[in-house]
């Protein structure tokens, strides 16, 4: 449900060939097309409207993927629970989930959804999916520590039928992410970062302040080394400072600073359109521009950077691009995908822990 361009799948592909995607729903027609170009979907269930789905038109399920939309919840202390979720989305996974019984639920969503309304809200989601029967439990990930350079935090619900999973998933024991690695001694602001440490949290909108940050090196040779003068450039020059051949090789420029939006008269972060050069980035948001300013110019990722952190091989993005998806298009869908590495991480927890539980019933 709220399919995207198959995050959800895509990861659950990666997880075990045992996950056969049966159904899905999106509302965007840039999306649905997509969809279908990335994956084979001739036999599937498919609804262009998660309130129009009709569960008796529906294959029998036992898995529910969703990141779902959080409208606004009914939260005023009459503590209804599914009858709370009522005029939201998220109802339709409940009534789908109420109709077909599926044994799991996998959910996604912000952070702030745990806080928002002082817990009011996921207290009714929690709720509402109790009546239902699930046992619950949730946590919040981070992208960037399954795999991808990506600091990119989401929590993370999964449900079950069978109450023996109860306290087995979370948390998913996992070694640090990558970090944001720092190839020359500069000030803040002048430094050049390495494209295997960590980047930005990627959003929708032109895939927020990391699809504008520039000043990341880039080098097609191994364990490229980054030199104080450049080296003789050739016609071949395709990649960034080296001590190595002169075709691979470039600039480092200094001076550049952190910048938001500066055509903005009003400011909400730190309250400030321009850091000083020892600053740290601005936090994401999808709203605002974000980037690396030097001399007026702002370096973005490119839309295939923005689907590598997301998880999605080049094969992928190319297919997208072959069809002729616009740029923005390509921008918003990978800001509003799930990281497939982290679907992915979960999906491989609990099918582990269904076949422990499955094994010890045929002891």
């Amino acid at each position: 449900m709220f399919a995207g361009i198959g995050g959800f799948r895509t990861g659950l592909a990666h997880a075990s060939d045992i996950f056969l995607p049966v159904g899905w729903c999106e509302i965007d027609r840039f999306a649905q097309r997509a969809y279908r170009a990335l994956y084979e979907t001739g036999g599937e269930y498919f609804c262009d409207d998660a309130t129009r789905i009709d569960t008796r038109e529906m294959p029998d399920i036992d898995l529910i993927c969703a990141g779902f939309p959080c409208q606004p919840f009914s939260v005023s202390g009459r503590r209804l629970g599914f009858a709370d979720t009522r005029g939201t989305l998220f109802h339709e996974i409940c009534r789908v989930a109420e109709a077909k019984q599926p044994r799991y639920l996998l959910l996604e969503n912000v952070p702030g959804l745990l806080s928002h309304a002082e817990g009011e809200t996921f207290g009714v989601i929690i709720r509402a999916l109790h009546e239902l029967g699930y046992g619950l439990e949730w946590c919040v990930l981070n992208s960037a520590d399954f795999g991808v350079p990506q600091q990119r935090k989401r929590v993370y619900i999964v449900g079950y039928l069978d109450q023996r999973l109860s306290g087995k998933i979370f948390p998913i024991e996992k070694g640090n992410g990558p970090h944001l690695i720092q190839l020359n001694h500069a000030r803040q602001g002048a430094r050049v970062y390495a494209t295997n440490g960590a980047s930005t949290c990627m959003t929708a909108n032109g895939g927020g302040w990391g699809a504008k940050t520039g000043l990341y090196f880039i080098d097609m040779n191994a364990d490229p080394k980054v030199t104080h003068e450049a080296r003789c450039i050739t016609a071949r020059q395709d990649a960034g400072v080296s001590n190595r051949r002169g075709e691979h090789s470039g600039v480092i420029i200094s001076g550049a600073r952190a910048v938001l939006t500066p055509e903005r008269e009003s400011v909400r972060q730190q309250g400030r359109r321009i850091k000083e050069p020892n600053e740290p980035m601005f936090t994401l948001t999808a709203q605002d521009k974000h980037g690396v300013t030097y001399n007026g110019l702002v370096r973005r990722l490119m839309p295939q950077e923005c689907f590598r952190l997301q998880g999605y091989t080049d094969q992928q993005f190319n297919a997208l691009v072959e069809i002729g998806i616009p740029e923005a298009q390509l921008y918003k869908m990978a800001g509003n995908s799930v990281t497939t590495h982290v679907v992915t991480a979960v999906a491989t927890k609990l099918l582990n822990e269904i076949l422990r539980l499955e094994g010890e019933k045929d002891a």
